[in-house]
């Protein structure tokens, strides 16, 4: 469904225009209506622009938007294939984008995945998000509300504004598992012995989760570092080449906690083998300690009428002495060894 429409001129929101728009989208996407709209954005002297939002559309409804905004069939099947990977094209006529979009989830320590679709060309912006998360309404206030100043720079400004939401995201997560791989290693290094592999792993999977979401940005982040889109304003590149820093600090980040983990998990199945390790020695000297007097009783549990000792009257209370003796020599001994 359409969850937000605006017409842009002059660097503010024009308020009637929308409006209309608005009440024109709540029945049908009003395909007339926008191409006429976005052709007139075109024609003006400034940066003027349709931005058009979509929460979770069906396929009829990003198709007939598609009509009216010159979207291509693949375009359109990679802002609703939420299983496809990111990825940004950039053409001489407009910019496609899809992101992934991360959120962590304070109560279960869990990062969830949305999507977000951006199509721009001139006159038009489209923005297609999928799930829940990274609303972009907040986007569209702030917009409202500043100066004309930015908005004004046209629609890769608005596309700025969605990015910096979505890597604000990164950020956000890469931070929270950081806190989180600090927590699970005192654990792992406590005098306690824990069984953390499967906090491990799962910390791992969040952490691919975001190699997954920012690896196909890298390229762009690299050539945005080194200013190499020439397509892009002058006046935006240190907002992009912001953009970019931050997404390569992130990709760090990525990279570190990927080798952290790794070592987190060794070392933890080295403390648990050694542990194991220890158990059983223990588990052996208490069998070696038992195994004598069990000997002993056994040899004197036998029906031979010709055993040593077997009729004196103090043989009974040497035997138990001689079985306390030895026990106790090999509690010594393992004591001292460390088997104990």
């Amino acid at each position: 469904m359409i969850r937000g429409v605006g017409v842009y001129r002059n660097g503010q929101r024009d308020g009637v225009a929308s409006d209309l728009l608005v009440q024109e989208c709540a029945v049908a996407v009003p395909v007339l209506a926008l191409a006429a709209q976005i052709e007139r954005c075109v024609e003006s002297v400034a940066r003027d622009f349709v931005w058009i939002g979509m929460l979770n559309p069906s396929q009829s409804e990003l198709d007939r938007l598609a009509e009216a905004v010159g979207m291509s069939e693949l375009q359109v099947e990679d802002a609703l294939n939420v299983r496809g990977r990111a990825k940004v094209e950039i053409a001489e006529d407009g910019v496609f984008a899809v992101c992934k979009v991360l959120v962590y989830r304070d109560a279960t320590s869990d990062v969830e995945t949305g999507q977000i679709a951006i199509f721009i060309k001139p006159g038009c912006v489209v923005s297609v998000r999928l799930g829940e998360v990274a609303d972009l309404g907040q986007i569209r206030e702030r917009l409202d509300s500043t100066s004309s100043e930015f908005i004004g720079y046209g629609p890769l400004a608005v596309m700025h504004a969605i990015l910096d939401l979505v890597v604000d995201g990164y950020v956000h997560v890469a931070e929270e598992i950081g806190v989180d791989i600090a927590q699970i290693e005192e654990q792992v290094f406590s005098p306690d012995l824990t069984e953390d592999a499967q906090v491990v792993y799962q910390l791992k999977r969040e952490n691919l989760e975001m190699r997954r979401a920012i690896d196909p940005l890298m390229p762009l982040a690299h050539r945005l570092s080194q200013n190499h889109i020439d397509a892009l304003p002058r006046v935006l590149v240190p907002y992009y080449q912001d953009l970019a820093d931050h997404l390569l600090r992130v990709a760090d980040l990525i990279g570190s906690y990927d080798s952290l983990l790794s070592d987190i998990l060794e070392s933890s199945r080295s403390r648990l083998a050694v542990q194991q390790n220890h158990d059983m020695r223990k588990i052996s000297a208490f069998v070696a300690m038992a195994a004598v007097p069990t000997a002993i009783a056994g040899i004197y549990g036998m029906n031979f009428d010709n055993i040593p000792e077997l009729h004196w009257e103090h043989g009974y209370f040497v035997v138990l002495g001689f079985m306390a003796t030895v026990v106790l020599g090999l509690y010594v001994a393992f004591k001292r060894s460390g088997w104990l």
